[in-house]
């Protein structure tokens, strides 16, 4: 029966994709628009969720705007999930992906420029993103300015799934480990001049509690060991929407691991420096955030 669930879910997911594939993208974005509206309806405890952590994080803001903010968050995700993709991913991996990006998103181009001055003056950065905006597009864009990239994921449970997005994936050239002991892997990546790609924003038994929006939250302390035992800045990146596949993008200033007595404390301060670039970017675009991940639930437990 999982077999048949696995394929069953492989042949929708592919029906889908060459659906997007053909279709204009005003008719992919309203249809997205509507199904984020369905989900915001139908996802109750995932709805609660994304309203309560709004509310906790971005205080003083009227109960309408809560609201607004959450539901925009729920569409984001679903144009990061298949649509802009689909639509991006093939000039992206194109000879002339350059080119295109520096027609179709020049203000994006320009900050992983700097990204790029980062990696080639470091000779590899540890680059962070927060799940915003389309951070699925990162490690192409990376690849399109000359960043190459070890990027951590956490592989699909569907097996077929898995190595539909992996072809798509690696079209760039870039590496992709998976997030299970990939600490070595990643300290090669670096030793060797090549960067890290990773999302450090999800709650893990596995961190340290560092505030995020105010709140304690249980936080991943890799990006600042790499960053420690490399010798090597953390470089908070995202991508956000300016309007219908149109992007812009947030290169933060690195933060250098410094001289230290201590490397716990030295950790804590790495991955609070870290959380505080990547609120000041959530902020900015609150309704592009993931907003219905549970991210302080092992803290507030």
């Amino acid at each position: 029966m999982r077999r048949v669930l696995e394929v069953s879910e492989f042949i929708a997911v592919w029906g889908l994709y060459a659906l997007v594939r053909v279709l204009p993208m005003g008719i992919v974005e309203r249809a997205t628009w509507l199904l984020g509206e369905v989900a915001f309806l139908v996802l109750r405890e995932r709805r609660r969720i994304a309203l309560e952590n709004v509310r906790q994080a971005l205080r003083d803001l009227s109960a309408s705007r809560i609201r607004a903010i959450a539901r925009g968050s729920f569409r984001s995700f679903l144009l990061t999930a298949m649509p802009e993709i689909t639509k991006l991913r093939p000039h992206l991996s194109s000879p002339g992906a350059g080119s295109w990006l520096h027609l179709r998103a020049p203000e994006l181009e320009a900050m992983f420029e700097r990204a790029r001055l980062l990696h080639e003056e470091a000779r590899g950065c540890i680059f962070v993103t927060p799940h915003f905006g389309n951070w699925e597009l990162l490690p192409d864009v990376a690849a399109a300015v000359g960043i190459p990239l070890a990027v951590v994921i956490r592989p699909l449970d569907n097996r077929h799934l898995e190595r539909l997005l992996a072809r798509s994936r690696s079209s760039t050239g870039q590496v992709f480990v998976a997030k299970r002991n990939a600490f070595l892997a990643l300290q090669q990546s670096l030793a060797s001049g090549r960067s890290v790609g990773m999302l450090p924003d999800q709650a893990t038994y596995k961190g340290i509690p560092v505030e995020f929006f105010g709140r304690p939250a249980w936080t991943t302390p890799v990006p600042a060991l790499l960053a420690l035992h490399q010798r090597k800045p953390l470089v908070v990146v995202a991508c956000f929407r300016t309007g219908p596949l149109r992007f812009g993008g947030f290169v933060s200033e690195p933060i250098w691991p410094a001289p230290h007595e201590g490397e716990k404390a030295e950790v804590a301060r790495l991955t609070t420096l870290m959380n505080n670039a990547m609120e000041r970017v959530i902020r900015a675009h609150p309704e592009q955030y993931l907003w219905m991940h549970n991210r302080w639930k092992v803290c507030s437990a």
